[in-house]
């Protein structure tokens, strides 16, 4: 791979908007498997090997198993996920892949399982890792 740019060394107040939108995410009601589900989930869409890695690595810190994590890409064809976690990943993935738009059938599950400050905090998390997931693959970003 080739060395590109730094965004966090060439516009650290770009970063800076990008992580207070993170510490926002870190006060939110969202428990740590939700923010792990989908911080995993959608770098896995995108292919972005650095924020698959580091993603993966905090979910077992915080006591994600192995095999949840690598059926993450199959969710639908077992039962290791909880109704709440179906609906989060479902979500995720339509707004990840967002030119095919978010069902109505997606959205209302959402809503009726999580009400509406807790669905916001979802749509933001997912925002916000596709965000972190098109800078990391942009620039290159290599693994740690």
């Amino acid at each position: 791979m080739s060395t590109r740019i730094n965004i966090q060394q060439v516009e650290p107040a770009a970063y800076k908007a990008m992580f207070a939108l993170e510490g926002y995410l870190q006060t939110s009601q969202l428990s740590k498997t939700h923010k792990d589900l989908i911080k995993i989930k959608a770098s896995l869409i995108n292919g972005c090997a650095y924020c698959i890695n580091m993603h993966t690595q905090e979910a077992r810190k915080h006591g994600e198993t192995d095999q949840r994590i690598y059926l993450l890409s199959a969710w639908r064809e077992t039962t290791l996920y909880t109704e709440e976690e179906r609906a989060l990943l479902a979500l995720t993935e339509e707004v990840t892949l967002i030119q095919n738009h978010v069902s109505e059938e997606t959205y209302k599950t959402a809503e009726r399982l999580f009400g509406a400050n807790y669905l916001s905090h979802i749509i933001m998390a997912i925002v916000t890792i596709n965000a972190w997931n098109r800078i990391a693959i942009t620039t290159e970003l290599p693994l740690e």
